[in-house]
């Protein structure tokens, strides 16, 4: 392609919202925090749908991703749940047919591209009540004029979408003449208060103008060039802008068409219409601005509001901030009473007089710190999550995303080793190591948007969690539990009884139903069992002096262990083999439970059975580790997005940098959530009996209460 011209450059410069600023009073705080790389986060308006409509890039082959948010990709069901009696009018040329097809093929993918071209095309639903029409009008003049002017009429029932444009049937007919040009800017001024006046009702999008391939163009076409195109676009932004003298106009421009065009252009069979695949994104884009704030898809974040405060949140906030002050407090009074001991000088002898300090905190101090410090992150936590204050973006998995820090962190792991304390199976530092770098896995997978291989390294986790279990770790506890429940399952219609009863539903319940607590409970179900049927092997060779666990001494005698290690190895590869060549996911699913013990308990033999390999533990892994569980946690507050179906962009238009920046947050703020936890631990949790049992029931009392608060609120929606 030839490129575009210098007006098509000044054009995108112009209309882009990323040259929108934030409000002031929101951007003062944080542009006072990092100077250097602060770019405004929120666009014109504060409105995400702004950028949706405006500005976005192509991560890889007909997957967009706009500026500043997460589209979703709405199934049929979707679409007529949001579009149930709606109506939705397109009115323009042959490329406002194109995408008319396009968004009606979201509803019904069978519906068919045919009918008189230069005629109105209907569409209807009659199970959802949906109406689709598109009205031929190719040029912006009195027929369309006319057209628009119905619907304002307060007696005629009004589209509650409306999609228009047109120009390149002007360029065209006129053979590119400048009178056409000022006759169209002469219609559409006459047209843009009617549209506004719709706009004040209905949804009313102006498409603006693609640019065109000039090189495939007909000889009927040559006249159309993207000069023009550009001309006639920046007549009708300046136009229906200034509509309103004293408020912005309710008019949304849809541009986002023209950069989706610039890198699809080429693959037009005539130069003039889009291909499939780019209609249909900005089909899609047409989807999300309009059913996004209605349904409310988890993985959807453009045109979505900020969420209302909650009452829970409401008492969080105060808690918190009764906690800071009481903090600040404990700090003024003990730095006023380190000066009032500070040393003096003996002016008789000229020594120092140190008084005695007692330097011990309260308890009540370091509650208060905690408190404090765990406030400040949980702000943090909903800045990033709830509050729409940063962009999040959707993933893009390639194999050089997932792999390349994939042998980065291993080459890591395997620089940072030190000797083990001891050299038991399975001894502390060793399971450390494991929890770290198959969370640092975990997290990879998640952040690259990567699909194969994670099944083994999380039934490895439950299986070394199953079996510390058996051996006295108490805080592995859950997926005992998670067993115990499975046991006692009959059917899936039983399952789900159980956990949707109050006060399970609130902890197990996602959207009103328990499907993902049922999904994960098959993948996992026969854990427990095989950790339970390991621990019980291992005490039982233990016992019977089987195991040699000393330093640098082989598990078994050199045969035996030999064999086992040839026995591991072709297991761990056979398996790891059938893992990346797995084409249903479902059935693979089906299958893992049962035969993943078989790769696990390879991996432990072969990470156990060499003395040498039992008596050293990478320390890079292991430090991860021992934070696994705030990993974990926090990933899906203050690192991705959705879920985990996207990604929190911190920094915008710089993706290594953003990754860089909000991972090292990300992980100084687990460790920090890690010393809060255990800090609390030692103060909530006391060592005498009577007392520790009241305290867990003021805990039962407490959270019993956030229950009742949080159906309450419930309630109040409904």
């Amino acid at each position: 392609m030839n490129g575009y011209s210098e007006a098509e450059t000044v054009y995108t410069r112009r209309f882009s919202p990323q040259n929108c600023a934030p409000p002031a009073a929101l951007a003062a705080p944080f542009q006072s925090l990092f100077p250097i790389c602060f770019v405004p986060v929120t666009s014109c308006g504060n409105d995400s749908c702004e950028y949706l409509l405006s500005s976005g890039r192509f991560l890889g082959e007909k997957v967009w991703q706009p500026h500043s948010c997460m589209m979703h990709k709405y199934k049929i069901s979707e679409a007529k749940n949001c579009l149930v009696d709606k109506h939705i009018a397109f009115i323009g040329d042959s490329r406002i047919r194109q995408l008319f097809y396009s968004f009606v093929k979201i509803i019904n993918p069978q519906f068919k591209e045919e009918g008189n071209k230069h005629g109105n095309i209907p569409f209807e639903d009659k199970i959802s009540s949906v109406k689709v029409d598109f009205l031929w009008h190719p040029e912006v003049n009195g027929s369309m004029k006319q057209c628009i002017k119905v619907w304002t009429e307060d007696s005629v029932a009004k589209p509650h979408v409306i999609v228009a444009g047109a120009a390149t049937w002007s360029i065209k007919i006129h053979n590119g003449s400048n009178e056409a040009l000022s006759q169209y800017k002469m219609n559409i001024t006459s047209i843009a208060p009617l549209l506004e006046k719709l706009a004040k009702t209905s949804d009313v999008y102006w498409v603006l103008q693609d640019p065109v391939y000039e090189d495939l163009l007909s000889e009927n076409r040559k006249m159309i060039t993207n000069e023009k195109i550009d001309a006639y676009n920046e007549a009708a932004v300046s136009i229906l802008n200034s509509s309103t003298r004293n408020s912005k106009s309710n008019v949304k421009m849809f541009s986002v068409s023209k950069l989706i065009a610039q890198e699809t252009i080429t693959e037009s069979l005539d130069g003039l219409h889009l291909p499939e695949s780019s209609r249909e994104t900005s089909a899609m884009i047409l989807m999300n601005v309009y059913c996004n704030k209605i349904l409310k898809p988890v993985d959807g974040s453009c045109c979505q509001p900020r969420p209302p405060l909650t009452l829970i949140q409401k008492l969080a906030a105060c808690f918190f901030t009764l906690s800071i002050i009481g903090y600040l407090i404990f700090y003024i009074i003990h730095r006023n009473t380190h000066r009032k001991n500070k040393p003096c000088t003996d002016l008789e002898s000229g020594e120092e007089k140190k008084n005695i300090i007692n330097t011990s905190v309260s308890p009540l101090e370091v509650l208060l710190q905690s408190f404090c410090k765990l406030g400040l992150i949980m702000a943090y936590f909903y800045m990033c999550d709830r509050a729409n204050l940063f962009m999040k973006e959707n993933k893009f998995y390639t194999h050089s995303t997932f792999f390349i820090p994939i042998i980065y962190i291993l080459v890591l792991g395997v620089f940072y080793n030190e000797n083990t304390k001891e050299t038991k199976v399975l001894n502390r530092e060793q399971t450390d190591e494991w929890k770290g770098w198959m969370q640092l896995v975990i997290l990879i997978y998640h952040i690259s948007g990567a699909s194969t291989f994670l099944p083994v390294y999380m039934h490895i986790r439950v299986l070394v969690a199953a079996y510390l279990f058996q051996t006295g770790y108490g805080h592995f506890s859950y997926f005992w539990i998670k067993g115990d429940f499975g046991i006692h399952r009959v059917c899936q219609g039983a399952f789900e009884k159980i956990f949707s009863l109050w006060p399970l539903s609130k902890c197990f319940e996602l959207k009103g139903n328990v499907y993902e607590w049922w999904f994960r409970w098959r993948l996992d179900r026969y854990v427990v069992f095989h950790g339970m049927l390991f621990a019980f092997i291992y005490l039982a060779l233990q016992k019977r002096q089987v195991l040699s666990e000393g330093k640098g001494e082989p598990l078994f005698s050199n045969k035996i262990s030999n064999f086992l290690l040839f026995i591991s190895v072709v297991s761990f590869l056979t398996y790891s083999i059938w893992a990346s060549s797995c084409k249903n996911k479902a059935e693979c699913n089906e299958l893992h439970p049962s035969v993943s013990v078989v790769q696990i308990l390879a991996f432990i033999l072969i990470r156990n059975i060499p003395g040498y390999a039992r008596s050293v533990y990478s320390s890079f892994f292991a430090w991860f580790g021992k934070i696994s569980l705030e990993l974990f946690i926090c990933q899906y507050h203050i690192w991705l997005a959705a879920d985990t179906r996207g990604i929190l962009v911190l920094i915008p238009g710089n993706p290594m940098l953003n990754i860089i920046v909000s991972t090292f947050i990300f992980v100084c703020v687990a460790h920090e959530i890690s010393q809060i936890t255990n800090d609390l631990a030692q103060i909530i949790i006391p060592k005498d009996n009577s007392s520790l049992l009241k305290r867990l029931a003021c805990i039962a009392a407490f959270f019993c209460g956030l229950l009742i608060l949080s159906s309450i609120q419930d309630k109040s929606r409904h």
